[in-house]
C-alpha cells in the first residue's frame, strides 16, 4: 500500500524517512519552517543549538546514513561538514524537490481516516504524516530561586543559543549542568578567554573521553554486545561492566581533582567530553554543587558558598515539544514535557497512519538509529515486513506507561537494535563467522545492518569490515581477554 506522505522536518531525521519511503514507492511530502534543510546542522540562532566551532562528540562512522560514506578525514567532523553530508545526502536521493522550505506546520490533525496538514493559511489533506520535527528544541532553565532575577552583564542564557566564546572573553561564566552541551561550553570557553569557569552540578557524573588509545569512546561502548549484555545479564553486572570500560579509557572523576561519583555508574551518569576532567586538573574548570539561590549577580550553592559571576549558561536538557499537534493527537499521545506513549517511540495503535522519528532521549549518535527508525516505518507502511498489530502495539503503549516517571535516557545501541529488529534487519551471528568479533564489539555502523534482511547489500560485509577496522580496535577476529570473560557471561545467562 502506497500514497502520500507529509513528512514535518528537514533535517536528518526527515531526509532520512523521505529516503526510504520513497524506496518503497510513497510519495513524501517534507515541509521545513526555514528557508534551509539541515536542521539542528543548520546552525540557525534560535532553531538550533549547534554553533559554529562544534564539533559532533559522536564518531564519523556512527554520524552517516549507510547510503552515503562521509567525505571527512576527521574523527569527529565540524557542524559545516555534516550540513554538507546532509545536502549531498538531499540530493542522492533527489529530495530537495519534495521540500517545501519556508513551511511552517501549524497544524496537525485526523482528517476522515487521512491527515489534515495547515501551513501557512493552506490546508492539505494527506494518506498518512511521519513527525521529524527534533526533539532538542525547547531548552529547560532549572527552577532556583532568584536566577530570574540574575544580574550579571552577560544575563541568563541556554546552551542552544550559544554561539562561540566572543561575548564571554574576560567574564566570569557559571555554566550549569553535566550534560554533554555543559561540559563542551564549559571547557571551550574556559580555553579561549573567559576570566573563570565554574560548573555547577547536582552529582558528578564519569566522564568518558570521546577518543582513548587512539579509538573512538562510541565503538567501545555502543555496541550489539552491550545490548545482549543488557537483555541476559543483572543489572549491577552491566553497570560493573559499562563503569570498568569508562575508568579505564579516562578515569575517574575524583583522580582529576573533580568529587567522587557515585560508585555506581547508573547511579552518577556518564556524559562524554573530551577536555573536561583535564581542565578540572588544571584548575581552568572549577567544580561546585547545585546551586540553592541567586541574588543580583551572585550565587550561593549548597555547600554555603558564594560567588560573583557575569553570565549563567545552562545545559539542563530539554522539553518535548510538539505544538503543531491537534488537541485529540495530544490526548492519545498522552503528551507532556518528557513523555508520549507510542510503540517503541514510534507507531500508536489508535492513530494510525502517524509515525514519530526521533523523538527519544538518548546517549550517543542519532544518524544510525534514525536510519533503522526510519526503515521500519517504510517497511511497515509499505508491506516489505509484517506491520505491528494493534494489539502487539497496545501492549508495547502499557509497558512504555509504566515505566513513565523513571529516567527516560538511553543507550543509542539499545534503541539501534530495538528498530533494527523492528525492520528485519539485525544479522545475525551464525551468517557471518568472519565478521563474528566485529558484530559483537565492534562498531554499530550503518554498514552492518544492510547485511541481510530488506535492502541488503552485497557490498556491506567488505564495508562493515573496513569500518569496524577504521581506527585498529577490530583488525581480526580473535576476541581478546576481556571480552571473551564477557561473552562468556551472557552464554551462561542465556543457558544451554
Amino acid at each position: 500500500m502506497t500514497g502520500s506522505v507529509a513528512v514535518v522536518g528537514a533535517g536528518p531525521a526527515g531526509l532520512v524517512v523521505a529516503r526510504w519511503l520513497l524506496s518503497q514507492g510513497f510519495e513524501p511530502t517534507v515541509f521545513e519552517r526555514d528557508h534551509v534543510l539541515g536542521g539542528q546542522w543548520a546552525g540557525l540562532p534560535g532553531r538550533s543549538g549547534v554553533w559554529p566551532g562544534m564539533h559532533t562528540n559522536t564518531s564519523r562512522v556512527l554520524t552517516a546514513f549507510s547510503d552515503l560514506e562521509p567525505q571527512s578525514n576527521e574523527v569527529f567532523p565540524s557542524s559545516g561538514e555534516i550540513l554538507d553530508y546532509l545536502h549531498r545526502y538531499a540530493q542522492k536521493f533527489e529530495l530537495i524537490p519534495r521540500i517545501r522550505f519556508d513551511s511552517r506546520v501549524e497544524h496537525l490533525g485526523r482528517d476522515d481516516g487521512g491527515w489534515l496538514v495547515r501551513h501557512a493559511g493552506a490546508e492539505e489533506r494527506f494518506d498518512r504524516v511521519v513527525v521529524a520535527s527534533g526533539r532538542f528544541h525547547r531548552s529547560v532553565i532549572p527552577p532556583v530561586a532568584g536566577l530570574n532575577t540574575f544580574s550579571g552583564s552577560v544575563g541568563v542564557s541556554s546552551t542552544f543559543d550559544y554561539r562561540g566564546p566572543e561575548s564571554l572573553r574576560d567574564k566570569r561564566v557559571l555554566v550549569a549542568g553535566s550534560a554533554v552541551s555543559a561540559l563542551e561550553v564549559a571547557a571551550e570557553v574556559a580555553q579561549l578567554g573567559a576570566a573563570r569557569v565554574v560548573v555547577t552540578q547536582r552529582r558528578q557524573r564519569y566522564v568518558l573521553p570521546k577518543f582513548a588509545a587512539g579509538v573512538p569512546s562510541d565503538h567501545r561502548i555502543f555496541t550489539r554486545y552491550g545490548v545482549l549484555a543488557n537483555e541476559a545479564l543483572p543489572a549491577p553486572e552491566i553497570d560493573r561492566q559499562l563503569k570498568e570500560i569508562v575508568v579505564e579509557a579516562g578515569g575517574s572523576p575524583e583522580q582529576y581533582g573533580a568529587p567522587a561519583p557515585d560508585p555506581s555508574l547508573f547511579a552518577a551518569g556518564v556524559t562524554l567530553s573530551q577536555q573536561h576532567l583535564p581542565l578540572v586538573a588544571e584548575g581552568r574548570i572549577a567544580l561546585r554543587p547545585w546551586m540553592t539561590s541567586v541574588a543580583g549577580p551572585t550565587v550561593t550553592f549548597t555547600d554555603g558558598t558564594v560567588e560573583d559571576f557575569d553570565a549563567v549558561v545552562c545545559g539542563t536538557g530539554f522539553e518535548l515539544s510538539l505544538p503543531f499537534l491537534s488537541d485529540d493527537v495530544r490526548a492519545v499521545l498522552d503528551l507532556d514535557p518528557a513523555h508520549l506513549d507510542a510503540d517503541r517511540y514510534t507507531f500508536h495503535p489508535e492513530l494510525p497512519g502517524l509515525a514519530l522519528m526521533g523523538m527519544w532521549d538518548q546517549s550517543g549518535g542519532y544518524f544510525v538509529p534514525l536510519e533503522l527508525q526510519a526503515r521500519w516505518i517504510a517497511y511497515a507502511w509499505g508491506g516489505a515486513i509484517t506491520a505491528p498489530t494493534a494489539t502487539d502495539q497496545r501492549h508495547a503503549v502499557h509497558a512504555y506507561r509504566a515505566r513513565r516517571g523513571l529516567p527516560q535516557k538511553t543507550r543509542m545501541n539499545l534503541v539501534a537494535l530495538t528498530f533494527a529488529r523492528a525492520a528485519g534487519v539485525e544479522p545475525c551471528l551464525d551468517n557471518w563467522p568472519d565478521l563474528r568479533r566485529a558484530l559483537l564489539f565492534g562498531p554499530l555502523a550503518p554498514s552492518c545492518f544492510r547485511l541481510e534482511g530488506p535492502d541488503a547489500r552485497s557490498d556491506a560485509p567488505a564495508r562493515f569490515a573496513r569500518d569496524a577496522a577504521a581506527f585498529g580496535a577490530i583488525t581480526s577476529n580473535e576476541p581478546t581477554e576481556r571480552e571473551r570473560r564477557y561473552w562468556s557471561l551472557v552464554q551462561a545467562a542465556a543457558g544451554p
